[in-house]
């Protein structure tokens, strides 16, 4: 007796080889090197120590070795001066009037500088793709900080978008309720 069995296709992995989630990165397509940054990094937290050996275990095939990183602390909670990757020791460093504070710095001995967007862990799906769409771009010549504010811009031009009226009743003084009126979530 033959018995077959259909087995559904692997599904792709939650994590890397090495045990770290997938790195949510949009590089500029091969070619001439144009505009100020090379791409953008999603990071899913604020914790550099256990976001960078990701993105550097993912960049360095395409890259080459990562000597050193650096970012403006602004928006990070603690900074290491150094991070394990690939069985070495990258030295990160921080400049905070020098360095774009939506921005991170890569160097390597094969490719050079890399300038990425860093586009803040708690950012909504579709705004993130719009930054790192923007950010891989060729032809945009923006820094980080000017991709931020034009996305909050853009936030801050439609926000009947984001709340919706929401349904509420006001009572009378006495405890009876009145007729059910439409506000915005700022209460008018």
């Amino acid at each position: 007796m033959t018995v077959i069995t259909e087995r559904p296709p692997p599904a792709a992995p939650d994590v890397s080889p090495s045990g770290h989630p997938p790195v949510r990165l949009s590089l500029k397509p091969a070619g001439p090197q144009t505009g100020l940054l090379d791409g953008a990094w999603w990071p899913r937290s604020r914790d550099l120590a256990r976001e960078l050996p990701a993105l550097t275990e993912r960049l360095e095939p395409l890259w080459g070795r990562i000597t050193r990183i650096t970012v403006n602390p602004t928006h990070w909670p603690a900074v290491p001066r150094a991070i394990p990757a690939n069985g070495r020791v990258i030295k990160v460093g921080w400049f905070t009037e020098e360095q774009d504070p939506h921005q991170l710095l890569l160097l390597s001995y094969r490719v050079g500088r890399w300038d990425l967007l860093i586009v803040p862990p708690e950012t909504g799906a579709a705004a993130a793709a719009r930054l790192m769409d923007a950010a891989s771009d060729p032809h945009t010549a923006r820094t980080g900080s000017d991709l931020m504010a034009a996305e909050s811009a853009r936030h801050l031009a439609a926000p009947a978008e984001a709340d919706p009226p929401v349904r509420t009743e006001t009572w009378e003084a006495e405890g009876g309720a009145m007729a059910a009126r439409d506000c915005t979530a700022d209460g008018r």
